[in-house]
Parts: structure tokens; sequence; C-alpha cells
């Protein structure tokens, strides 16, 4: 098993997808640099040497709003590569007569399936980590707004925990797609959980709050659950930002949706779906297990 894993490192590192992902990861850098030194610019110079709560509720608001900004692209990117490493994991293995050359050897096949998928989730862990500690430190350089390093951690791993799904997922869909129907269904499936949370913003905003409309605006609120449930990447990152913004905390002297207007922290989901979130990983990581083992190649 170690050795797929070891394996799996060496194919991600010469892969093309990986190479990429770092240059349009460096562009982006280099972009969130000069946007967030422009921001951070014009929210640091007052007229006196003291700084009101006015100034202090800009400063975080523009500190919220790059850090929103910074980790949209960071979700887009994690998620993309754990589809895109991951999307051959089986059935391309098997076109190319690889797989079966492998399974003739006395390896089990739920090893191989582990040591591959523990290959793709590292790979993508690692980048997702540069990543975070990136977007963390060039807003906290360029705002001076410091995060409490005790929501740190928690915003971590719920900042990495859609890599863990999108993997099990793009690995299980591999026992029987093909790569690139697998890659549109999986990219699909990722993008669903956006339409969820701006379903959320739709409602929130009060499109719908009139008397005609309740259905509309309650016929939204249940897609928009049901597609968390199906797919719960997007209500996780909503989750992470209000850990990290630590919204709760701020009581009614700043709310989301007024002060941050599309960048506001819409519905995060409860500690429930926390655990929820926990079965749907191990029940399709078993499912994937399960597949491998029964699937005929």
């Amino acid at each position: 098993m170690i050795a797929v894993w070891m394996l799996t490192w060496k194919e991600l590192i010469r892969k093309k997808v990986t190479l990429m992902t770092l240059l349009l990861t460096v562009l982006f850098w280099i972009a969130f640099y000069f946007i967030a030194r422009s921001a951070g610019a014009s929210v640091s110079h007052y007229e006196s040497g003291i700084i009101s709560l006015d100034n202090l509720i800009d400063r975080f608001r523009g500190s919220a709003i790059l850090l929103w900004i910074g980790f949209f692209f960071a979700s887009f990117a994690t998620g993309f590569l754990a589809i895109f490493s991951s999307v051959a994991a089986v059935t391309g293995e098997a076109e190319h007569g690889v797989l079966q050359s492998v399974f003739a050897r006395p390896i089990k096949r739920t090893h191989w399936y582990l040591g591959r998928w523990l290959g793709f989730v590292t790979f993508c862990l690692v980048y997702a980590l540069i990543l975070f500690i990136s977007i963390i430190g060039i807003v906290t350089y360029a705002t001076g707004v410091h995060p409490d390093w005790q929501a740190i951690w928690p915003a971590l791993a719920l900042f990495v925990t859609p890599v863990l799904l999108m993997v099990t997922l793009t690995m299980l869909a591999s026992c029987w797609l093909a790569p690139l129907g697998n890659g549109v269904a999986m990219v699909m499936l990722f993008g669903m959980g956006w339409l969820g949370t701006m379903l959320d913003r739709v409602v929130a905003a009060g499109m719908f709050a009139s008397n005609d409309s309740t259905k509309t605006s309650d016929t939204m609120e249940t897609v928009s659950g049901l597609i968390r449930l199906l797919i719960p990447t997007d209500a996780l990152q909503q989750r992470m930002l209000s850990d990290l913004f630590q919204v709760k905390d701020l009581g009614q002297s700043f709310t989301s949706r007024d002060s941050l207007g599309y960048f506001s922290i819409v519905n995060p989901p409860s500690d429930a779906f926390l655990y929820y979130t926990g079965v749907y990983f191990l029940f399709f990581l078993a499912a994937g297990l399960y597949a491998i083992r029964r699937r005929d190649f």
C-alpha cells in the first residue's frame, strides 16, 4: 500500500494538471497580493492617530472580503485538483492494461485502492495547506488584522475536508465511468454545491419575501438543503468562513449580510451537519472499497 502511495505521488508530480495548477496558483498569488495591498492601504490611513470603532469595522470588513475572495479561489483550485488528479484512478488504469498486471500480483485490491486514495489525498492536502497559509499570511500582512489563532485549526480542518470528499467520490465513480465522463460528472456535482449557497443568498436577500412568493422561498430553501445533503463541500466552506470570522461572537454589532453584501456568510451549517459529513465520507469510502473488490476488469 505504501509503495502504491509513493508511486501515486510520482505520477501526480509528472502530470500536466499539477503544473497548470501551480502556474495558475502563482498568478493568483501575484494578483491577490496587489489587491490585498491596495485594500489594506485604503483602510490603514486615518486623519488622526485614534482608531474609532467604525475604523475597526472597516478593517474587519476589508479583511473578511479579502479572505472570502481568497478562499473562493482556493476552494475552486483544491476541488478541481482533487477531481482531475483522481479522475482516471481506476478505469483509466484498466483501459491502459496497468490494472490487470497489478492485480495479478499478490496485492489486495483494497490495499491498492487505499494506496491510491492516500496518494491523491495527501498530495491535494499539501497543496490545500500551502494555499490556506498563503491566503491568511497575505491578508494579515496587507490589512494588519490578525486572526484568532484558536480558530485557525478548526477552519483549516473544515477547509481541507472537501478535498477528502471529492477524492473519495471521484475514485468511487471511476470504478464505472470513463475519465472524461467522470470528470464532467464530478465538476457538475461540485458546482451544485455553489448553486445551493447561491439559492441561500437569494432567500437571505429577501427577493421572495412577499406573501405571494413565500412558497417560492420555501421551495428554494428545501432545494438548497437537499443540495447540501447531496454534496456538502460549499456548506463546509461557509462554516469555515463563519468560524474564521467568528460571526457568532460579534453579536449584533456586526451582521454578515448587511456589512459584507454579496460576500456574506449564508446559513453556516450546524455541528450536526458536520457529523453527517463524517458519516457521508465514511460511507462513500467504504463503497469504493467494496466496488473495487466486486468490479470485474
